[in-house]
């Protein structure tokens, strides 16, 4: 089901009307639905049972606490790119064991922290890495688990800046290196070689990446669980795809399982999954008011309180955002739906029949649920949005709107 549908002509998220939540709490606003969560977490679950996955939600897409302690309650650990998400993701009572720590980056002071927790293991995502991991570990006393990231040179079809698993790409080892890196792991006190990880990109549309991938990195596998007694893990990262407009078919995850289970059933190995995006990016969307309409000779313009700050994908990305008016309206217009940020890259959409609104209206901007307030910004000096969640007809602000004290506080002046 959609977690935002038109009743009596005005959107509501689950039970409770946007315009009386946008009245409440101002705008811009993002708003989640509890039960699409759960919904699109239990689905995957469901598809992939056969190998009883463990399901790491990928918190880069969506950090909110309450987001990551909602898919906690539903058995999901928590995969972590910083010592700062592993912090949420621990304060969000996901357990030590079910968290994987990602990264190509990671410090000396977020790998005593992750080792300290104990968490299940970490993405390993080059051979400085493991010596340092081995190193700090040795230090401690303690043995860091890891699970080197290999990368099996497959294309996803996505956006450059998002595809991970190609040769070019800064993530993990090619195949070439893994043996060599696995070796390197073998020799070090402080480790112990817990499995091996993937990750392609994101958002991949199709099942057939993955099929490949595996297909490659099969044969080290195979090879690693015969050699080593504690190779247990095969982690293949998430990526998978939503729809973005209504004439985008959504990855499903059937079909994701369909195409992968075989290999995985062959493999033996416990299984882990990262996705992020397909269980948070249709379960929000960012509210937004229209300031002002400004025609053109060629178009409109309609200016809106939500800007890059709030919402970054549409420049970075070229990504699509469908935009929907919160009060149903069958009148169009051509025009382009852009934020108050003095840059030309800030805007929502481009070129795009409209629907028709005037200044104090509202809009919708969908599919907002991931990669939209965590990448926000305080760019011209503007206040982050609030994030409130609803669960039916029940309502929680889970994260307040900055304020402008907000913004400054933890400045000084200089004495001089």
């Amino acid at each position: 089901m959609s977690a935002f549908t038109y009743r009596g002509g005005v959107l509501h998220a689950e039970d409770v009307s946007v315009e009386t939540l946008a009245e409440e709490q101002g705008t811009p606003l993002y708003i989640y639905s509890r039960s699409h969560l759960i919904e699109q977490y239990k689905a995957l679950a469901a598809a992939m049972k056969p190998v009883k996955p463990s399901i790491y939600f990928a918190i880069k897409s969506n950090s909110n606490l309450a987001v990551i302690r909602t898919l906690a309650d539903q058995g999901a650990g928590a995969d972590v790119v910083s010592g700062g998400e592993l912090y949420r993701a621990r304060q969000a009572g996901v357990p030590a064991d079910r968290i994987v720590f990602a990264g190509v980056g990671k410090t000396a002071e977020e790998i005593d922290y992750a080792l300290r927790e104990d968490i299940k293991f970490f993405t390993v995502e080059s051979e400085p890495e493991l010596e340092r991991i081995a190193g700090r570990a040795k230090a401690m006393g303690r043995i860091g688990r890891v699970a080197i990231r290999v990368n099996p040179d497959v294309d996803p079809h996505t956006h450059k800046y998002t595809s991970t698993g190609k040769a070019e790409n800064k993530f993990g080892v090619d195949l070439t290196r893994a043996e060599r890196a696995y070796e390197l792991a073998l020799r070090q006190d402080g480790l112990e070689v817990a499995g091996l990880h993937m990750h392609l990109g994101s958002p991949i549309m199709s099942p057939t990446p993955y099929a490949e991938a595996l297909e490659k990195v099969k044969p080290l596998c195979e090879s690693l669980k015969r050699e080593v007694e504690t190779f247990r893990h095969l982690d293949i990262g998430g990526g998978l795809g939503i729809s973005y407009s209504p004439d985008q078919a959504p990855l499903n995850p059937r079909d994701f399982a369909a195409a992968v289970l075989p290999a995985l059933h062959d493999l033996g190995l416990k299984v882990g999954m990262e996705p992020g995006r397909f269980i948070t990016g249709n379960a929000g969307i960012l509210v937004t008011r229209v300031q002002y309409i400004k025609d053109n000779p060629f178009k409109k313009f309609v200016i809106v309180d939500a800007a890059m700050n709030d919402l970054l994908r549409p420049p970075l990305y070229d990504a699509h955002h469908e935009i929907v008016p919160v009060r149903q309206t069958e009148e169009t217009f051509f025009g382009d739906v852009v934020g108050p940020i003095c840059e030309s890259g800030d805007f929502m959409a481009q070129g795009r029949e409209l629907s028709a609104v005037d200044q104090g209206d509202l809009m919708a901007i969908l599919s907002a649920g991931a990669y939209g307030f965590v990448m926000a910004s305080n760019y011209n000096t503007r206040g982050r949005a609030a994030e409130v969640m609803v669960s039916g007809d029940r309502v929680e602000v889970v994260r307040e709107r900055e304020t402008w004290e907000d913004l400054v506080r933890g400045e000084r002046m200089p004495e001089w």
